[in-house]
């Protein structure tokens, strides 16, 4: 996508934060979103065959969304794709995909304005004791990461990194030790083990926090709290920028959360790090 198309999706995107939405009606979103610049100029009956769903759905999703029926919908997606700026002529591949992740940037700055969902994200993972935190396939890394700095500051932190088998196994043992909440986070293209895992958590029990790339991914349904960051698209691999940054921000309200344990937990670990010569500066 070039950076007029970001701003496009991410247009289209605004229409279905904050919807509850059936699994059939986010297929419907996640396609619009996918292919926003041609989606406004489509029919119900096409937009159906895009989603791989039926024509009625579709009538159902816009109504759901509080239109009158698909083509007050489309009305409105034609008004927020209409006008796009031509993409700058003098930019070449890799200056366009930073702007596209500029925007997606300035928009969950934006979003940010309301920190209710963190902050209820927050709360909720600050109690769990242990901590687990799911991340598979290209998710591991943002995972590990996340993980490194939340044990600094939290006991019992635990990395899910690996599926297979034993996944369920850990996630089963973090329950059976006490863990009330867990923290997943899952980017496209959407591991089945994760989605599985996020169930296997909520049918336990667990209160579910994901991080993933909108609120129509296909975890979202099944998440207590949902923190979306987009991921850009315009590489041969996916950039992950928006999803890290927000995994810092719900660290830092955790820690904003609990400072008095946090601070004494920080001092603890430079005390031990000095002490150590661990770093150079």
């Amino acid at each position: 996508m070039n950076d007029g198309a970001v701003k496009t999706a991410g247009r289209v995107l605004d229409l279905f934060q904050g919807a509850r939405l059936t699994p059939t009606q986010r297929r419907i979103a996640h396609s619009l979103v996918e292919h926003a610049a041609k989606a406004a100029y489509l029919s119900a009956a096409e937009v159906a065959e895009l989603a791989g769903v039926s024509q009625p759905s579709v009538t159902r999703f816009a109504m759901a969304l509080g239109y009158s029926g698909y083509p007050a919908l489309r009305r409105e997606l034609r008004a927020l794709t209409s006008g796009e700026p031509d993409e700058p002529a003098e930019q070449n591949a890799m200056q366009r995909a930073v702007h596209a992740e500029t925007e997606h940037l300035r928009r969950l700055g934006d979003q940010l304005h309301d920190l209710d969902d963190v902050r209820r994200a927050a709360a909720l993972l600050i109690k769990s004791r242990p901590l687990p935190i799911l991340g598979l396939r290209a998710a591991a890394p943002l995972a590990a990461y996340f993980g490194y700095f939340a044990a600094k500051a939290f006991p019992g932190v635990r990395v899910l990194d690996g599926g297979g088998t034993s996944l369920l196994d850990r996630l089963d043992q973090a329950h059976a030790d006490g863990a009330g909440a867990m923290l997943a986070i899952v980017l496209p293209r959407y591991p089945r083990e994760s989605v599985e895992a996020v169930r296997e958590a909520k049918a336990a029990g667990l209160s579910v926090v994901v991080i993933t790339d909108s609120a129509v991914s296909p975890v979202a349904e099944h998440a207590d709290v949902v923190l979306p960051a987009a991921v850009g698209t315009q590489l041969v691999f996916d950039l992950h920028t928006g999803p890290m940054l927000m995994a810092m921000v719900l660290l830092q309200a955790m820690c904003d959360a609990a400072p008095e344990p946090v601070q004494r937990r920080l001092e603890e670990f430079e005390a031990t790090a000095a002490r150590r010569h661990i770093f150079l500066a």
